[in-house]
């Protein structure tokens, strides 16, 4: 079992502690409020939250838990510091660091009279590079160590909801955290591992920009049902019904497909629906602004895209793909095929591989190039062989993933400039002749 320190006997603090005390291990909140002190000491909550007076009082019988103004001596008997501080909006919108600042420089400031190994991880919401560009190097300059080589260092964010922070402790669908060192890597393992829930280990600033994400996420998806409902109840339908059918459905509706950062959204149906409802509820008086952010987003991916070719340098594009998505020869509205559209209007020359559209024009399909009415004598742009189109290219603009083309392009990337809207491959990331939209 571990010794732990919480700094902060807030929200996120007091649920942790009582948690972890209730897990065996012995666990010491500081907090600068001697009431909060004496309440938690009393084994009193601070906060009201289901469960928690009950694990509060029972641990506190225990021994295992205590509270305490006095944090050099909370990190002198402890061998790892949670820190739980309050990050407030500040006026402009901003995170407000003061009291996470404070908290850094007054561990830093312990960590300078200990001669054993501690463990410092955050647990406040912080954005990303905060803990890079701000939280480590407080901790270097006060105690005068390294970070990783003489006290660990780790990021670790919550994904408690009031009112059920227990359950959520317990039940958790997401553990996320980061480690500058294998030795507190290793406790944040420990400290998890008899839940089910797979913990995911990734960098600092990733781990900082999943809290954000999963914040905005929920929020948005708030949002985007109160939308849902406006529109529903102004044609006379339960707009909670239409959500709770719709979130049954995980093969499509609440599938991670379509969670994955890339290129546009095109196609014959999202489109053109996307639109048709925009109206409906124009109709009937109802703003959509989530909506029309949507649409919005949408075409500003493309721009993107058009922007990330003009930089390369290149006058010559190598596109892979044009259907709206691999596997098809359907071009209707097609981001792709706008995206061709645009380079081509700007004086780009322009070849195509898409194996499933020179098929169809092959074939001499009713269908062929469906729905394009964008790219001229696109016919004669196409060509049989990817290594053809890499030769003949000056940059390669990869807008549909086949795996025929994946090394080939890959190795293209080391002397060629490659601008790719859907990854070749989970490792490459943008830099030298590479550059991924989104990643």
């Amino acid at each position: 079992m571990s010794r732990i320190s919480i700094i902060g006997i807030g929200y996120v603090g007091a649920v942790s502690a009582a948690c972890l005390a209730e897990d065996g291990h012995t666990v010491v909140a500081v907090d600068t409020d001697p009431s909060k002190v004496a309440k938690l000491n009393a084994g009193e909550p601070p906060i009201v939250e289901a469960g928690l007076a009950t694990l509060l009082a029972r641990n506190v019988n225990r021994g295992r838990l205590s509270a305490t103004t006095d944090v050099c001596a909370a990190v002198a008997n402890t061998d790892i510091t949670f820190i739980c501080v309050g990050t407030p909006s500040a006026a402009e919108g901003s995170v407000e660091l003061n009291y996470v600042k404070q908290a850094c420089s007054d561990v830093a400031g312990a960590l300078r009279t200990k001669n054993s190994f501690h463990s410092v991880v955050l647990r406040s919401t912080i954005v990303p590079g905060t803990m890079e560009e701000t939280c480590i190097p407080i901790l270097e300059m006060v105690s005068g160590l390294t970070a990783g080589r003489d006290f660990g260092v780790g990021y670790y964010p919550e994904f408690l909801r009031e009112g059920t922070a227990i359950d959520d402790n317990y039940n958790p669908g997401l553990i996320v955290f980061a480690a500058l060192d294998s030795r507190t890597e290793n406790v944040l393992r420990d400290l998890n591992a008899r839940l089910s829930c797979a913990c995911s280990v990734v960098p600092l600033s990733t781990a900082e920009m999943i809290k954000y994400t999963s914040n905005s996420w929920r929020a948005a998806k708030i949002t985007f049902a109160n939308e849902i409902g406006n529109i529903a109840k102004s044609c006379g339908i339960d707009g909670q019904l239409v959500m709770k059918v719709l979130c049954s459905d995980d093969k499509v509706s609440m599938s991670p497909y379509f969670m994955r950062p890339g290129f546009a959204f095109g196609g014959s149906c999202l489109p053109k629906d996307v639109r048709a409802l925009r109206h409906v509820a124009h109709k009937g008086g109802v703003a959509t602004p989530m909506l029309d952010s949507v649409l919005e987003a949408n075409t500003r991916q493309i721009e993107r895209a058009e922007n990330l070719v003009h930089n390369s340098g290149g006058r010559s594009v190598g596109m892979v793909g044009i259907s709206f998505k691999a596997g098809t020869d359907d071009l209707r509205e097609s981001p792709l095929a706008e995206l061709a559209s645009r380079l081509i209007s700007k004086g780009f020359g322009l070849k195509v591989y898409d194996p499933s559209v020179r098929v169809a024009y092959q074939s001499e399909l009713g269908g062929s190039g469906r729905g394009d009415g964008k790219v001229p004598d696109l016919k004669e742009r196409l060509v049989a062989r990817i290594e053809e189109l890499i030769d003949e290219a000056d940059v390669l603009l990869v807008g549909n993933r086949y795996e025929e083309t994946i090394e080939p392009l890959a190795r293209a990337a080391v002397a060629k400039s490659l601008v790719d809207l859907t990854r070749l491959r989970p490792d490459l990331r943008s830099g030298g002749f590479y550059e991924g939209i989104c990643w």
